[in-house]
């Protein structure tokens, strides 16, 4: 199963359009945690909001996880070892007050298990491509250090 979350803070309708018009020719099977968008998905299973507990559990059962750029997402991916999608908010749609999730996706993009997409081609390809490998985010190692620096930085 593919899980798509946008997060607790803010709806992502561009994210969960454009997963619901790739979905009939998605073999596997998707759910989403949507948020209070206006877009609601007519091609999988969605709720708007989830238990954190019974979030643990679907993390635990899917085999992908497609998201914004959230920090909480990227650590629940590295908590439970599933690769991970990044499709970042961008303030130019109105979707965030800036643009720290492409600060943020760039930073993570290609670390193991961590594939970013900017546009909705890319997210396209990344999730019928080959198979992303198991998140590994190490969060000791030197450049790591300097992500979770910037990461406090920039949240607060």
């Amino acid at each position: 199963m593919i899980l798509v979350t946008v997060g607790t803070q803010l709806p992502f309708d561009r994210l969960v359009r454009a997963l619901d018009e790739m979905a009939p020719n998605i073999s596997t099977p998707m759910f989403a945690q949507i948020g209070k968008g206006e877009y609601k998905p007519r091609n999988f299973e969605w709720v708007e909001t989830i238990a954190p507990l019974e979030m643990d559990g679907v993390f635990a059962r899917t085999s992908l996880i497609v998201s914004h750029a959230g920090t909480g997402t990227v650590l629940a991916a590295k908590r439970f070892k599933k690769p991970i999608i990044l499709f970042p908010r961008r303030a130019a749609f109105g979707e965030h007050r800036n643009d720290h999730q492409l600060a943020t996706a760039g930073q993570l993009d290609g670390r193991p298990g961590i594939r970013v997409a900017y546009t909705e081609t890319e997210l396209g390809e990344l999730i019928t491509g080959p198979p992303t490998e198991t998140m590994e985010l190490g969060l000791t190692t030197a450049p790591a250090a300097k992500l979770v620096d910037y990461l406090r930085s920039v949240i607060g």
